[in-house]
């Protein structure tokens, strides 16, 4: 089977069950927004050694997000067809890896920051960016598609998670962080 189809020449593609749209469909800007994220987190997990303590849970966002894409190719009538896992829980299992990062620093997460420092505290912010972004493209999917909670509550969690990671590449690395200025909202504790 050759890897080009040429049925995607003339600015189509298909949805999931066969349905055309155009390439600038909002659905496949929300999923292709996704694929992006997952590129990068490919990216920063080859910067990480095949033994690093993140490496298994990266893996594991990464088979999540390529279910979710799944589900956000999937035309509303052929829903029920679908039979990827939706992402129950990945928001608990963000949440855990959050406050596990959290007690682990030397200092709060309080403060805007500005990204950098080294390649892979720059390259969770990148694919934090990446998130935020794919979450205004699936906030104005929902206006017009139903999306499933689970994917909401999974995509607005990661974005939280990779800031949490970036800092934690911060300290491991011994590196100071770059504050930008303080929230101006009280987070949960």
């Amino acid at each position: 089977m050759k890897i080009y189809t040429k049925t995607g020449d003339r600015g189509q593609t298909d949805l999931l069950g066969g349905v055309r749209v155009n390439k600038d469909d909002i659905r496949v800007d929300a999923y292709g927004t996704f694929d992006e994220v997952n590129s990068f987190i490919g990216l920063l997990r080859s910067k990480l050694e095949p033994q690093h303590e993140w490496q298994d849970k990266l893996h594991q966002i990464q088979v999540e997000l390529m279910n979710t894409m799944s589900h956000l190719a999937t035309p509303t009538e052929l829903k029920e067809k679908n039979t990827m896992p939706l992402p129950e829980g990945m928001d608990v299992f963000c949440e855990q890896w959050i406050d596990a990062i959290e007690q682990t620093l030397s200092s709060r997460s309080d403060h805007f920051i500005l990204p950098g420092g080294n390649e892979v505290s720059a390259l969770c912010h990148v694919v934090r960016s990446q998130l935020r972004k794919g979450e205004r493209k699936l906030t104005a999917l929902h206006r017009k598609y139903p999306v499933e909670r689970s994917i909401l509550f999974f995509i607005n969690r990661l974005s939280d998670l990779f800031f949490s990671l970036s800092r934690a590449a911060m300290e491991e690395a011994h590196l100071p962080e770059e504050r930008w200025k303080a929230f101006l909202y009280n987070r949960k504790k």
